[in-house]
């Protein structure tokens, strides 16, 4: 199985997309995407030098914009991606560009989202001076005590050992006067406290804004940074973008979906790096390629060969629901010819970590259960399938 990955802010760098802007079509499409994100986004991944990329109006628009670039070299048609993935995510704003190539946003809403995203987050950060740092090695269990110690969040879980401290200058620098022990903390190069109760102003906005956004289901199931479960709604996905922005990232979760989905390879889009060398770490045994620049596309193609697993584009998955997470399944009571609507509890679910209900996006009558009472389910997997209008009689 196949699975490709968006990467988030930090990851650009001067002058990665000078190589794309070669290929033909690329610098068309990057204007039409600039004249929507109101930033000239070739100079900006092209000339800029690396601290004005830093700024979070620029960095985040620019970073979505290349990923959609680059999946336009991947997959010679959109919908050939949608039949050989078998899962997309996105680390932070790295969720805007897997939103857009999973079919739930268009390219031009992804970046009106992106680019008001980028703003808010920006002024936010501006408010109180905030920052993150790196923590890499250390017991994670002690590594959060310490964090919570000093008034700090952790901002990002990255897992394969790497977690993102954010919080005020003071609390950062009282940090790397006392680590946690066998740790290094590295001071990151960004504006402010992302994904913590600092961003709450931008939150607002982003909401407002999404409201009036048109979705569609998720043709790729698409693995969440809240708690990595596999997300098909539409809906689902752009609220839980909209509410990340003040909230942790759990990539660690995000990678142990990725495993449990039986995922074998994954490609990193650009700016591509980082991500692969969480993947290398904390996914053993699955090939992992960072598309940095265009002399990577033979490895890509033939890994989209490989990797890919050719299935129905068309198959519509707002008539299935299925378990957002792995563990054993407890079947509501609604039987055949039942009537479900938008919201309700159909099952749930059982972890190690805890007990999550399963609720129905979309309303219908019951057709069957493709699951039994305490059967052991995986992320994506279908549970129950729906009739989406009326009787089935």
């Amino acid at each position: 199985m196949l699975a490709i990955t968006c990467p988030g802010q930090g990851s650009q760098s001067p002058g990665f997309l000078n190589p794309w802007l070669e290929l033909p079509g690329v610098a068309d499409r990057l204007h039409w995407l600039s004249a929507v994100a109101g930033i000239d986004l070739a100079a900006h991944g092209t000339t800029s030098d690396e601290e004005t990329i830093k700024d979070t109006a620029i960095a985040q628009p620019l970073i979505v914009a290349a990923g959609l670039l680059s999946l336009l070299t991947l997959f010679e048609h959109p919908a050939d991606g949608f039949r050989v993935v078998g899962a997309g995510a996105g680390h932070s704003v790295g969720e805007i560009t897997a939103a857009s190539a999973a079919g739930v946003i268009s390219a031009e809403q992804a970046m009106v989202l992106v680019r008001e995203r980028g703003r808010g987050m920006a002024a936010a950060a501006q408010a109180t001076p905030t920052g993150m740092s790196a923590v890499l090695g250390g017991d994670p269990d002690e590594v959060l005590a310490v964090l919570e110690q000093h008034g700090l969040t952790p901002a990002n879980i990255n897992g394969a050992g790497q977690v993102v401290a954010a919080g005020t200058i003071e609390q950062l620098a009282a940090l790397a006067e006392a680590p946690p022990a066998k740790a290094r903390v590295m001071p990151l190069k960004v504006a402010g406290a992302f994904h913590t109760e600092y961003m709450s102003p931008a939150v607002a906005e982003m909401g407002r804004l999404a409201r009036a956004v048109s979705t569609h289901d998720a043709r790729v199931p698409l693995v969440s940074n809240v708690d990595g479960a596999v997300i098909h709604s539409g809906r689902e996905v752009l609220s839980r973008i909209v509410s990340q922005v003040s909230n942790p990232v759990r990539w660690d979760l995000c990678m142990e979906t990725l495993k449990d989905l039986g995922v074998t390879g994954v490609i990193e889009i650009p700016p591509a790096g980082a991500l692969t060398g969480l993947a290398k770490r904390g996914l053993k045994g699955v090939e992992v390629l960072a598309l940095k620049t265009p002399d990577d596309l033979e490895a890509a193609h033939r890994m989209v060969r490989e990797h890919g697993s050719a299935r129905s584009a068309s198959q519509p998955t707002w008539r299935l629901v299925t378990a957002p997470v792995k563990g054993t399944v407890e079947v509501g009571s609604a039987g055949p010819g039942a009537a479900v609507t938008p919201g309700d509890v159909v099952a749930r679910i059982s972890s190690l970590r805890d007990t999550l209900e399963v609720r129905a996006h979309h309303g219908g009558t019951v057709v069957e259960w493709l699951v039994e009472d305490g059967d052991p389910v995986s992320p994506g997997q279908p549970l129950l399938r729906l009739h989406p209008e009326g009787s089935i009689a």
